[in-house]
């Protein structure tokens, strides 16, 4: 990707590198108690980026030395899925659950969720979870890591506190939480979709901007006004290449105040915090026994 020589490009390894090296740390005073940290992956889908993201998974926490089980479904029934999803929640030997999405058109995510025991929700998906972050306790709950990612990365240049925060996108994996998690660090929070008639207008008053649409390069210069700090968490495949919702090319970019890289931004972290989160989930297990 060819990034607008002026504007300040924020990568994420260096925060990702530091909260590895802390897990890492954890992961063996844990095994030396003889607990054995361990992740489960469901994943229902031929979706390639799922899959490729899902192989990622396994390096990181090969090098991490955290057990990983992947459980890989070419086809199934709802039943099927929601059946691994409980029987995977009753493991005792498992700590943490991930549910990989997009699933299958045909099941029923949101029901599949249902299924995951909300103390190994790694992801921060199940109702529970969600109604905790919303109640501004998130001390009490296992938050989604791409929003945690979205939200670190931004404080690298400084405190969300009392700042005005725009949102293009409300999924329920990204923009949803980072209204919340937005409005818990104190900024001031407008939330965009597809329905919103003039995005530029809506965003211009916003010094920070998270984009989570899914769209590759749906999101240009023109939309942003000069200074802003913009938050692509957006992984799209286009062709062979890796490009966000935003279009880094654009030359008009320059005018930003600085933007997240892609590949290589938020990406990175968010496969940090999972693990972090795993941990976190086995030290509520634990409080909850």
């Amino acid at each position: 990707m060819a990034y607008a020589q002026t504007v300040n490009i924020l990568r994420g390894s260096s925060l990702a590198k530091s909260i590895r090296e802390t897990t890492a740390r954890e992961v063996q005073e844990l095994r030396g108690r003889g607990i054995f940290p361990t992740l489960a992956v469901v994943i229902a889908t031929a979706d390639a980026s799922a899959h490729s993201y899902v192989n990622s998974i396994q390096k990181a926490a090969s090098a991490l030395s955290i057990v990983l089980k992947v459980a890989r479904f070419s086809c199934c029934t709802q039943q099927q899925l929601e059946s691994a999803l409980l029987d995977l929640s009753s493991d005792g030997s498992v700590h943490g659950i991930i549910l990989q999405l997009p699933l299958f058109a045909d099941l029923d995510t949101a029901q599949a969720i249902m299924r995951i025991n909300p103390l190994k929700d790694v992801d921060g998906l199940t109702p529970q979870n969600m109604g905790l972050l919303l109640a501004g306790k998130e001390r009490s709950a296992l938050l989604p890591a791409t929003p945690q990612a979205c939200v670190e990365l931004a404080e690298t240049l400084g405190t969300l506190s009392g700042t005005t925060v725009g949102i293009v996108g409300r999924g329920r994996t990204v923009g949803r939480p980072l209204l919340a998690m937005a409005i818990n660090r104190h900024a001031t929070v407008t939330v965009c979709h597809t329905r919103t008639r003039d995005l530029k207008k809506a965003l211009a008053p916003c010094d920070i901007i998270f984009v989570a649409i899914g769209k590759p390069n749906a999101i240009t210069a023109n939309h942003f006004s000069d200074g802003q700090l913009v938050i692509d968490a957006g992984i799209n495949m286009l062709g062979e290449s890796v490009v966000g919702d935003v279009d880094a090319s654009d030359s008009m970019i320059s005018k930003l105040g600085a933007l997240s890289a892609v590949p290589g931004g938020v990406g990175p972290i968010t496969t940090a915090i999972l693990f972090r989160n795993l941990l976190r989930a086995i030290s509520l297990q634990t409080t909850h026994k």
